[in-house]
C-alpha cells in the first residue's frame, strides 16, 4: 500500500506534524512526504491514501499575502508561491474515489476557520473520499513551537488512518 502526505509549512511546525503522521502510516504502508510546491497535480491510480496538511491563516488556507507575512516573521528571503489553496485549485479530479484525510496547525488561541476543513471540502468536490474528520494540531504561537504531545498525537493519528485504510481494503466489496 502507498500513501502520499502533501504539506505546506512556513515555520516548520506543520512539516513536523506531517513527518509524524507519515511515521504512523509507515507501519502499514509506504509513505512519501512532499512539499506542496513539488506535489503532483494529477494523482494517478495506485495511491491508497492522500493526506493533506497546512497551517490555518486568516480563517483558512494560506494566501499569497499571509505567506509573505509568515516568511517575513520567519526571516526567510523567499516567499513560497504555491500553497495548499493554489495546489488544490490546480489538482485534477480523482479518476477513482481515492481515500483522503486532512489536518491543519493553528495557534493555541481560538481561531475561526480551518485550513484542514477547507482542504477536505475541496478534495471531496474533486472526487476524493474523505475518510476521517479533520485533525487539528496546536502551536503555542505563530512561529511555534508545537504544544507538548502534538507530535506523538500526530503519529497516533497516522496509525489510525493506516488501520482504517487497511481494514477498508480488506472488505470483500473493495476487492
Amino acid at each position: 500500500m502507498h500513501a502520499m502526505v502533501v504539506v505546506e509549512s512556513l515555520f516548520g511546525n506543520t512539516r513536523t506534524i506531517a513527518d509524524a503522521v507519515a511515521e504512523g502510516l509507515s507501519d502499514a504502508m509506504d509513505v512519501e512526504v512532499i512539499d506542496v510546491g513539488a506535489a503532483p497535480t494529477v494523482i494517478e491510480g495506485g495511491l491508497d491514501l492522500l493526506v493533506v496538511g497546512g497551517p490555518t491563516h486568516a480563517f483558512g488556507m494560506t494566501r499569497p499575502e499571509t505567506r509573505r507575512s509568515a516568511a517575513e516573521q520567519a526571516g526567510h528571503d523567499t516567499v513560497p508561491q504555491v500553497g495548499l489553496r493554489e495546489w488544490l485549485a490546480a489538482l485534477a479530479p480523482a479518476s477513482t474515489a481515492i481515500p483522503a484525510a486532512t489536518f491543519d496547525t493553528r495557534v493555541k488561541a481560538p481561531v475561526p476557520g480551518s485550513a484542514g476543513r477547507a482542504a477536505a471540502r475541496r478534495l471531496g468536490k474533486l472526487g476524493f473520499r474523505v475518510v476521517a474528520p479533520v485533525q487539528r494540531f496546536v502551536v503555542a504561537g505563530t512561529p511555534g513551537p508545537l504544544l507538548d504531545g502534538e507530535q506523538a498525537r500526530a503519529r497516533r493519528w497516522g496509525e489510525r488512518l493506516a488501520a482504517t485504510i487497511v481494514k477498508d481494503a480488506e472488505r470483500p466489496d473493495r476487492r
